[in-house]
């Protein structure tokens, strides 16, 4: 008797964890969605142009931009972005990119950012939409691989289709990189899987993200960005209180002459 109720419990436990899981992973996604999803919310907020991006590019690169940002806010994840007709194509990867084609990262499409966003690193305030630290992780061109009866196929249509096909050149990243869509059913939300392409560049070893963790444009780690943009932001105060007191101490003079 013990032996059949061990052998309908493991059973169900079976069956079930499958959709605990899931579950799980659906409210990881809606909270990383929430702190993407508007990127009105990023324009106005001080970050470099297009044209400073590609200051920080391997000489002679050339192709539209990919980054990938390191996002620490309430879930740490990394934002993988491909530059595609004018803004910034936009997916979260919690657990980063990998360079070894047996993994594969899942990916939750987030909103279209502007190009300037692109060499954005700092910190976004509390109170305000995806606060955190924003690290440059990896920055570079990509080049449109995929193709259809020997033709490349526009990534316009690619996103479309759900599959793009890219050869990254990033100062980190190297190699063809796959995007896929794919739905667990007809009733809930698309998700994407990054997956490395089977190339040269491939590695099964030691992940990418442990052995090169700081920024691509610095070489600052996310405790020196947050610890820097706060000596920034305490100088701007210090400036501040000191002109406060100075227009005081003005005025008193000029008082004390009338008087």
């Amino acid at each position: 008797m013990k032996l059949y109720l061990f052998i309908c419990a493991l059973i169900a436990t079976i069956l079930i964890c499958p959709f605990l899981i899931a579950g799980e992973s659906d409210m990881v996604w809606k909270k990383i969605r929430k702190q993407e999803s508007n990127v009105k919310a990023y324009e106005g907020r001080p970050h470099g142009t297009i044209q400073v991006s590609r200051q920080y590019l391997k000489a002679g690169s050339k192709g539209p931009l990919f980054v990938v940002q390191k996002h620490d806010a309430r879930q740490l994840h990394y934002d993988f972005r491909l530059e595609v007709d004018g803004v910034l194509k936009s997916w979260a990867i919690p657990k980063g990119p990998s360079m070894n084609p047996a993994v594969k990262r899942l990916a939750v499409p987030t909103d279209d950012h502007p190009l300037g966003y692109a060499d954005f690193e700092g910190v976004i305030p509390e109170g305000e939409y995806g606060a955190g630290i924003v690290m440059v992780w990896d920055i570079g061109t990509y080049e449109n691989i995929k193709r259809r009866s020997g033709q490349i196929v526009s990534m316009k249509q690619c996103y479309k289709d759900g599959r793009i096909e890219v050869f990254l050149n990033g100062k980190k990243l190297t190699g063809g990189f796959a995007l896929i869509r794919t739905v667990r059913s007809k009733n809930e939300t698309p998700y994407w899987l990054l997956i490395k392409m089977r190339d040269e560049y491939a590695s099964a070893y030691r992940s990418i993200l442990a052995r090169q963790p700081k920024s691509a444009l610095t070489g600052r780690t996310l405790k020196q960005i947050a610890a820097d943009v706060k000596k920034v932001r305490t100088s701007k105060k210090v400036k501040k209180i000191k002109k406060t007191k100075s227009v005081k101490k003005t005025k008193r003079v000029k008082k004390a002459r009338k008087g």
